[in-house]
């Protein structure tokens, strides 16, 4: 499950809180979701390790090289920002609560539909020639990814086209926006659950690692062909059919809003 949503615009954190619902998964202190984040993280680091490798061995004396090493540092800093100052909130009250789930899908899709409908003209082709501004912009949007059910890619991506950035690019560049903002997420989680971490679930949080490593492999370069052809709108859909049955479900009392 955290391999195959975590890149796509569907939510992976909303995803996991209601697998672990359904599932009645037992993680103490959510050490196993960390974990777990650290696989698909190291997956799209392996995917783009030659451009990375690059881009860190240009920074002295390429100007391209640092000029796209800015432009993913100011998109991340929003994020990092808002992280810290809402983490608390976000974890304790909006986590517990599907119906933010429901809703989130449901305004997701909308946005997502209207987006495409509307399809701004293309600007930008290139990830690496994103303008400062619009990464930031886009860096901005990224911060609604901290509600559950809005997601991280789908905010970055559908910000990046409404942005101006065509939308192939916008995906790439939401990839390359995941590894500092996950890997960042990821340490701020890890320092909170480091006293639940065992040797007795190490297997269990190995397996679920390398499952999300290979999961997050096979999906992300599939996904950007997809929607080259096909955009964005098959996941809107989805997105709310799935919050309309969240919804339902609440009012049926079969779950807890």
């Amino acid at each position: 499950m955290q391999g195959i949503t975590e890149f796509l615009p569907v939510s992976s954190t909303a995803h996991l809180l209601l697998a672990g619902r359904l599932l009645h998964h037992d993680d103490p202190g959510g050490v196993f979701t960390v974990m777990i984040q650290l696989g698909s993280i190291l997956a799209v680091i392996w995917l783009y390790r030659a451009k990375i490798a690059k881009v860190i061995l240009g920074l002295g004396t390429n100007a391209h090289a640092r000029y796209f090493a800015t432009t993913i540092i100011l998109a991340t800093i929003p994020a990092l920002l808002a992280g810290a100052l809402l983490s608390h909130f976000i974890k304790s009250v909006l986590y517990a609560s599907p119906r933010v789930f429901a809703v989130a899908f449901i305004a997701g899709g909308i946005v997502m539909l209207f987006v495409e409908w509307l399809r701004p003209a293309p600007i930008v082709r290139d990830v690496e020639q994103v303008p400062h501004a619009r990464a930031f912009a886009v860096g901005v949007c990224q911060t609604l990814a901290l509600v559950p059910g809005v997601s991280r890619s789908g905010a970055t991506m559908v910000g990046g086209m409404a942005l101006g950035l065509e939308r192939a690019t916008a995906a790439e560049f939401s990839f390359f926006l995941a590894m500092p903002t996950m890997t960042a997420a990821f340490a701020h989680d890890l320092l909170e659950v480091r006293h639940g971490l065992s040797s007795a679930r190490a297997l269990d949080i190995g397996v679920g690692l390398v499952m999300a490593f290979l999961s997050s492999l096979i999906v992300i370069k599939p996904f950007l062909n997809f929607i080259r052809r096909a955009g964005f709108a098959p996941f809107a859909w989805y997105r709310m059919a799935l919050g309309a049955a969240l919804l339902a479900a609440i009012a049926a009392g079969w779950m807890r809003g």
